[in-house]
């Protein structure tokens, strides 16, 4: 019987850990404006991807496991990789996965003052800036959890740790890289990602479940060129009420359900009543966590169907907009094209790629007025569904989130959309998958103000240890 984890040892070697060493390389790390190659298509010129990968090669070098190799893989034109291997101490052969990504997201507006996205600012135990929480703690946290166990002598599997740089772009790379490392990887039997969120910073949280999202710009021309409002309005139709209308055959703007069922899946059993225990938890505060203003209004007052909303229906957001000049150049003309970007959020468990031909169908078939109408710059994300968990990772989620949180583990789907986990998912369909993150309420992911919420990465930390500790245990 391998002895337990001590608790306390567990603590304070993480507490030492973040504060000495972890904290102030993320607050290296957080200064680079490395973003995703999506927003920085000169990324490799730039070199801040470069810069990024240095600071966190280097850092696990100086902390290196017993047994541990390393390698950084590049090709031209694709963002780097960090490749980690190290040996296991348990029996058997089995391998675990570690994942986590370096890129960023961009700037965004609206940050306070004294704040930034590459101003690290540590404040009350929150890290702000971009890309602390997501996703730039994960390879510490990862590596922090293996300490725990090698300086405890508690037995583990074989550990490989990849680190990406292209997840806020889809991940268009990482299929590039675990091609080429599948017979090097070999078949892990349990799968954890830290690049996720949580409903709060009082428990672990488990992702079961990732929506599809399905994008597009839809364009609408009736003119050749701009013409006089006052000469056109009511003659030639407006290219905006022409989008409004085919959006409409999408989307019902009273209630925002989107219309066409091929949009729609049957919700399993269990994810319901994982969206009802999760209701009966938060509540309302749900919904309160949002930055909204004053007095606004949720789509519904009850939590259960807000929750089962984001995490297994459609849903549809405009997320760009272009031929609306700003309000200081708005001529007095009726527009000769307006087009706007569409972000529709399908179910996980929603054929992508059928649902954005279905999309493509409904938006540009029986054109009003003989508009001339386009969906350009498609792209279908397939969601993600978990597979049944196995009793003893049940169990252990359980006892690891009550020994460093102090309450029980829960299972919850999520509203975004994760490409890498659809990658994985299809190449280990055999595997178990421990999804979980430090995104809880008022970090603010992709936004302003975003922050990681320090505590909570490392008790994630300490009860990752305990998982990979009954991971090997499981067989043993």
């Amino acid at each position: 019987m391998t002895k337990p984890i001590d608790q306390k040892q567990a603590i304070l070697l993480t507490s030492e850990l973040w504060r000495n060493s972890i904290i102030p390389t993320l607050t290296d790390y957080i200064r680079i404006p490395n973003k995703s190659p999506a927003f920085d298509p000169d990324w490799e010129a730039h070199g801040y991807m470069d810069q990024a990968m240095d600071l966190v090669k280097n850092w696990c070098q100086t902390h290196a496991l017993p047994n541990m190799t390393m390698d950084v893989l590049t090709r031209k034109g694709h963002t780097p990789l960090l490749y980690i291997e190290v040996e296991g101490t348990a029996q058997g052969d089995d391998t675990l996965l570690l994942y986590g990504h370096l890129d960023k997201q961009p700037e965004m507006t609206g940050w306070d003052s004294d704040l930034g996205p590459w101003n690290p600012v540590l404040r009350d135990d929150k890290l702000y800036g971009r890309g602390g929480a997501d996703d730039g703690y994960a390879v510490f946290g990862a590596m922090n959890a293996l300490h725990i166990l090698a300086q405890q002598n508690i037995p583990y599997h074989r550990a490989v740790i990849i680190i990406e740089c292209s997840e806020e772009s889809g991940s268009p790379d990482l299929s590039v890289y675990m091609e080429h490392l599948n017979a090097r990887m070999g078949t892990p039997s349990l799968v954890i990602c830290l690049d996720s969120w949580c409903g709060n910073y009082n428990q672990l949280w488990c992702t079961t479940s990732l929506r599809g999202c399905l994008f597009g710009d839809l364009s609408v021309s009736l003119l050749a060129e701009d013409v006089h409002s006052g000469d056109a309005s009511g003659v030639v139709p407006s290219s905006f009420r022409v989008i409004r209308q085919l959006l409409s055959r999408l989307e019902d703007e009273q209630t925002g359900e989107i219309i066409p069922r091929i949009f729609h899946v049957d919700i399993p059993p269990d994810r319901l009543a994982q969206c009802k225990k999760i209701a009966s938890l938060l509540g309302l505060s749900f919904y309160d966590h949002f930055p909204t203003h004053h007095h606004v209004s949720p789509v519904s007052n009850d939590p259960e169907t807000l929750i089962i909303n984001r995490t297994w229906k459609p849903m549809l957001s405009v997320i760009g907009a272009e031929g609306l000049p700003t309000l200081e150049h708005a001529g007095n003309v009726s527009r000769h094209k307006t087009t706007v970007r569409l972000s529709l959020r399908v179910p996980p468990t929603c054929p992508s790629k059928q649902a954005l031909a279905a999309l493509e169908t409904l938006l540009c078939e029986n054109k009003p007025y003989n508009a001339h109408v386009s969906l350009t710059n498609i792209e279908a994300m397939q969601g993600w569904n978990a597979p049944s968990i196995a009793p003893w990772l049940d169990d252990s989620l359980q006892q690891a989130s009550s020994n460093y949180f102090g309450n029980q583990a829960i299972y919850t789907g999520e509203g975004g959309s994760i490409p890498f986990m659809s990658i994985l998912g299809n190449q280990f369909p055999e595997a178990q998958f421990v999804v979980t993150g430090v995104l809880g309420p008022g970090s603010n992911a992709h936004g302003p103000n975003e922050f990681l919420h320090c505590p909570t990465a490392q008790k994630i930390s300490c009860c990752m240890a305990q998982i990979i500790a009954d991971h090997a245990m499981r067989s043993s």
